[in-house]
């Protein structure tokens, strides 16, 4: 079973699992197409991914694909603690922007469901840390684009101090007046 709690941001949702205990253990729900659809994430999952980070206070992000690789995403830790980050860069978007975060762990039983038109990132609040992602839409190396983890534009004030980032992160442009967001 899942509930879905909506944040400031228009499409931007949180769910909580609820896990079903017996004898042998639990069964966790991550998807179900109808659910989901309550909350407009209608298209399919095509992919579902799995990252490892090893490392506390590890960045990942800000990641977002282009149209037509636009995606919704459902973001989930399996084991350990995350930060988790979605930043609104929609066209046009009245939060345009904006960004919404979220602690996701094991314990806590939450996924972020962002929608098409966001950036995502997250920093590893524990030692190995798990995340399942389901994903809409194929990746396109073509299409994929990222935003600067430290990008004065958003403001993000990550929890810890930054112990490993990819050099592909780090080369992520800043956003200047160029950057109008992207259409959907």
């Amino acid at each position: 079973m899942l509930s879905f709690e909506s944040t400031d941001l228009d499409g931007l949702y949180v769910a909580t699992r609820f896990p079903l205990d017996n004898k042998l253990g639990d069964l966790t729900r991550f998807y179900c197409q109808d659910e989901f659809k309550k909350i407009g994430i209608y298209d399919s999952i095509v992919q579902i991914n799995q990252t490892l980070t090893n490392k506390k206070g590890s960045i990942r992000g800000m990641h977002f694909q282009f149209y037509p690789f636009t995606e919704d995403k459902i973001v989930s830790c399996t084991k350990g603690m995350i930060f988790d980050v979605a930043v609104d860069i929609r066209k046009d978007s009245p939060t345009f922007l904006q960004h919404y975060a979220q602690i996701l762990s094991k314990d806590n039983h939450k996924s972020m469901c962002i929608p098409k038109g966001f950036a995502h990132g997250f920093q590893s609040m524990s030692s190995s840390c798990e995340v399942l992602y389901f994903h809409t839409q194929f990746y396109s190396a073509e299409f994929e684009h990222g935003l600067r983890w430290n990008d004065q534009s958003i403001s993000i004030d990550w929890p810890l101090p930054v112990s490993n980032i990819s050099k592909r992160d780090q080369r992520h442009d800043l956003i200047d007046q160029s950057f109008n967001g992207i259409q959907l």
